[in-house]
């Protein structure tokens, strides 16, 4: 088994994009969440939100397009995922022209992606009225990580993994797991997710979101603010990265996934899932010290934050306090996108050395078992291993522990 280590990444979401711009977007403390722009859908909901630019494609972008361009009919979120994609290629030190011959594995995580923007032809097909099923086919054709190979001119294997808030969590362990048993050469891991008016007014009518820009872990919290993005991780192995005198920026040391089985959409108190997560991505990752950093989920929900807490403090020594932040205060919520989204931060986190506190937080609830860095805060890391952490409806919670090199 040769190690998977990660050799570029690239990020799209509302607090920058690009790697550099997203950090420097973290570290200043200012959240940019308005009301949904109108060139992205309608709505007479007042929820803000953190969107990417109209235009997400860049010049980074464009040196991995075809002279066709995108796919005719390609989604937002295939042309997010593209543009973090070529990011991150480009960050690792390649190509197009290195991308021939290998077998390159694409993991992409989604939650809704393209999946509504459908609602007329729903509501004539609900209505017998027989509609073209043009949105149907479109839809198909935008599985994301095929949409990507179709792009990119690659081949391998292709997996969209759908499993809420935790699904680019997911599709980072398993794309690593791919090249650590030599299935692929080369994998991309990630998430992407761009906003609609059925996920915005879904989240609305469960009563999640805040009307003021979030407050994770804050004992005033009133619920999540929705952003939109795209984040992916190139894997390699350690003799790949040899053979052309490349340099890994982090290695995924562990993975652990386990469910709740409690409800729907809340996550079980005591956090009896993540719990068990935790556990095995650490068991997995062979570590005995404490990490430096928990980049935890912190939605800023009721009952997200005091689940979450509960369960670090299960797990961890509170008499040897480890940095919790949340980044979800200048990214939003990127549903698909944010364990890969918070992966990357916690990796840039981790080579710096420092870690800024939660944004949006300003006093966190005394309650909480195991206490959040608040906003204006700063940690700096005493190691660079640090943990990922998603909670996703339907009780999924997945951790990654990683390794900055």
């Amino acid at each position: 088994m040769s190690p998977a280590l990660v050799s570029g990444y690239g990020i799209l979401c509302g607090a920058g994009c690009g790697a550099d711009a997203a950090w420097e977007g973290l570290v200043s403390g200012r959240s940019c969440c308005a009301r949904v722009p109108e060139w992205l859908f309608l709505t007479e909901l007042a929820y803000p939100v953190l969107t990417c630019p109209r235009e997400p494609l860049g010049e980074v972008a464009d040196r991995f397009l075809p002279l066709s361009g995108l796919p005719e009919g390609a989604s937002r979120t295939v042309a997010l995922a593209f543009a973090a994609a070529s990011q991150g290629l480009a960050a690792a030190g390649l190509g197009p022209d290195d991308l021939s011959g290998l077998k390159i594995g694409i993991a992409m995580g989604t939650t809704v992606g393209c999946t509504f923007h459908d609602e007329d032809y729903f509501v004539a097909w609900r209505a017998g009225q027989g509609p073209d099923l043009a949105p149907v086919r479109n839809f198909l054709g935008n599985n994301v990580a095929q949409a990507l190979h179709r792009i990119l001119g690659t081949s391998g294997p292709a997996v969209v993994i759908t499993n809420a808030c935790a699904s680019s969590t997911d599709a980072v362990g398993l794309a690593a797991d791919w090249v650590e048993s030599g299935v692929c050469d080369l994998a991309l891991a990630g998430g992407a997710d761009e906003l609609s008016r059925v996920a915005l007014n879904g989240f609305a009518s469960l009563m999640l979101t805040s009307d003021s820009p979030c407050r994770p872990y804050d004992v005033e919290r009133a619920g999540l603010n929705l952003g939109e993005g795209a984040a992916v991780l190139v894997f390699e192995s350690e003799k790949r990265l040899a053979a052309r005198s490349a340099r890994p920026l982090a290695r995924l040391l562990g993975y652990g996934s386990a469910a709740d089985a409690w409800h729907p959409t809340a996550p079980h108190p005591e956090g009896r899932g993540l719990v068990a997560a935790l556990k095995s991505a650490i068991n997995r990752a062979g570590i005995s010290a404490a990490p430096a950093l928990i980049n935890g989920h912190g939605t800023g929900t009721r009952a997200n934050d005091q689940a979450e807490t509960t369960a670090l403090a299960k797990v961890f020594d509170s008499a040897c306090p480890i940095p919790l932040v949340s980044t979800k205060g200048v990214t939003g919520h990127t549903l698909g996108a944010a364990g890969a989204v918070e992966a990357l931060y916690t990796i840039e986190a981790l080579r710096r050395g420092m870690s800024p506190g939660t944004v949006g937080c300003i006093a966190s609830d005394e309650e909480f078992p195991f206490a959040p860095l608040i906003q204006g805060e700063e940690a700096h890391l005493a190691s660079r291993i640090g943990i990922s952490q998603s909670l996703a409806f339907g009780g999924t919670n997945s951790v990654l522990v990683i390794e900055a090199l």
